[in-house]
């Protein structure tokens, strides 16, 4: 394996923190990476008069991976992540929704992945005011719901649910759901089924125990995988990856948390298993592996962060995630 090229953006606020944490774990495993820092976000709107310079998409375009922290918005300019999303047209957002030990959640057997399209729907940013106010196209697109679809069945254990609202939107979430089922017909070893967004919504608080991998299209996916993240812990324990045919990005799925950056307090977790996702994905399955169990000691040992209950700080809960490393290896 050649050395793999990864881009770090750790951004604003708590997404500097945070990665610096990750980062200080991953400089303890033995990898064929090269990692190089590129800017994104409200401090490099500041300093470079613009939210994503061309210079860091350059970097990311060119990398295997990019390591994505978290950034702030700049009122009326381009968001990063989006951009970088559309620029490298990274299809797939993948939300996985796990409880841990010693982590308080809805149900102790929950283990499932949200797979959200990225592309299109109501994210499309085709807006317009109009007469009587404004209004947004949502595009459906068939060749962006054969490729989720088929990402969806490819990493599904089990089975898939398809997410829709098809008996109201009959054209565009028809579409979806047409799609959805043609694309079943292949993986016949796959158990296929759809459900309405609103019955979903509620099935996550009910019954989440039940599925294995749901996929949707964007917007009911960012919703619901906030949702999810709800009966695991919340934000702070939520990773994610978005995947395209060429390039990959992973970041925590938390906001750059202006109210508690600078303290030290904030929790790495989520960053940490986006790294841990980013290292599967290039191939190093062993130290992803081996950094979720050293995680997963830590978290059952409640050597954690005040927002989970603990009084380490940031730094300190990498040291002991180091620490575990040490010990598993």
């Amino acid at each position: 394996m050649g050395k793999k090229k990864v881009v770090v953006i750790k951004g604003d606020g708590i997404g500097k923190e945070v990665m610096d944490a990750a980062l200080s774990v991953l400089s303890i495993l033995d990898l064929n990476i090269k990692f190089i820092e590129a800017y994104a976000g409200y401090e490099c709107f500041k300093k470079y008069g613009d939210t994503l310079p061309d210079e860091s998409l350059k970097k990311a375009k060119k990398s295997d991976a990019i390591l994505f922290g978290a950034v702030t918005t700049v009122p009326g300019q381009k968001s990063a992540i989006i951009t970088l999303r559309k620029e490298l047209d990274l299809f797939a957002n993948v939300r996985p929704v796990k409880c841990y030990p010693g982590i308080e959640c809805i149900r102790k057997d929950i283990d499932l992945t949200i797979v959200r399209e990225n592309t299109e729907c109501l994210y499309s940013g085709i807006e317009r005011y109009t007469d009587e106010g404004a209004e947004a196209v949502r595009v459906i697109t068939r060749k962006a719901c054969e490729r989720i679809c088929e990402f969806a069945f490819k990493i599904a254990n089990e089975k898939v649910t398809a997410v829709h609202k098809a008996n109201v939107l009959k054209k565009t979430d028809g579409l979806f759901r047409e799609v959805f089922y043609e694309v079943a017909e292949g993986y016949p070893e796959i158990e296929a089924e759809d459900v309405y967004v609103d019955a979903m919504a509620l099935y996550l608080i009910t019954k989440p125990q039940d599925f294995d991998v749901l996929v949707t299209t964007n917007l009911y996916g960012d919703i619901l995988s906030d949702e999810a993240a709800g009966l695991v812990g919340g934000l702070g324990l939520a990773p994610s990856a978005n995947i395209g045919e060429k390039n990959s990005l992973f970041e925590p799925v938390h906001g750059s948390a202006p109210d508690i950056a600078g303290k030290g307090i904030a929790n790495p977790t989520a960053m940490i298993l986006s790294s841990v996702m980013m290292l599967r994905h290039l191939g190093f399955e062993r130290e992803g592996d081996l950094v979720e169990n050293a995680l997963i000691e830590v978290l059952r040992e409640g050597k954690v962060t005040p927002d989970l209950g603990g009084n380490l700080k940031t730094m300190e809960m990498a040291e002991e995630i180091k620490k575990k490393i040490m010990e598993l290896s």
